[in-house]
């Protein structure tokens, strides 16, 4: 890291050096990749951090926004997309992981056409540290048809046991889920 970056907690670093050491990265890599960590200063300089997923397509990602944008206006609280973290990642799990690793709470939007974070909502529902942190915001279709598949609702069921699963329908009750986040 350079002299001018942020400093990064110990915890910190050891996560992702693990991870790092795991993987097969020149040490360049392995510098622009803590570096680009380095970046997410507010995480650790905050109680609350919310890594938010959901979809990026023209509707979607407004609604994406929408959540980090109330969630960073409550007092203390930091949130942040998967691409507001800037640096060259080859491998997208890993840097999923990585961010996963450093924040408080994780945060899904699910929405139908398409889900948007299939690949992390099996990450979340399989790793235990991951899944302990994670809430989504489930949209309602009234359609039968815009339903999500067998192994998304299997997802939303254990989130729903946990009382981490937030459902809406409008925009106005998917601002009211995220008051509902802690």
């Amino acid at each position: 890291m350079r002299n001018d970056d942020p400093p990064v907690p110990d915890e910190v670093l050891a996560s992702a050096s693990e991870r790092l050491e795991a993987e097969e990265l020149t040490l360049a890599e392995n510098e622009a990749i803590l570096h680009a960590l380095s970046e997410l200063r507010p995480i650790y300089e905050t109680d609350r951090s919310y890594f938010v997923l959901g979809n990026y397509d023209r509707e979607p990602i407004r609604r994406l926004n929408l959540v980090v944008d109330r969630l960073n206006r409550r007092a203390d609280a930091y949130a942040f997309r998967m691409v507001d973290v800037r640096g060259e990642w080859e491998n997208g799990i890993q840097k999923f992981c990585l961010l996963a690793d450093l924040v408080t709470h994780i945060v899904g939007i699910a929405e139908k056409e398409p889900s948007g974070f299939l690949v992390e909502q099996g990450l979340l529902a399989g790793t235990s540290d991951y899944f302990s942190k994670s809430h989504v915001l489930k949209r309602e279709y009234e359609d039968e048809d815009q339903s999500f598949d067998w192994m998304q609702d299997g997802v939303f069921e254990l989130l729903e046991e946990e009382g981490r699963l937030y459902r809406w329908k409008t925009e106005a009750e998917l601002v009211e889920a995220v008051e509902a986040l802690p």
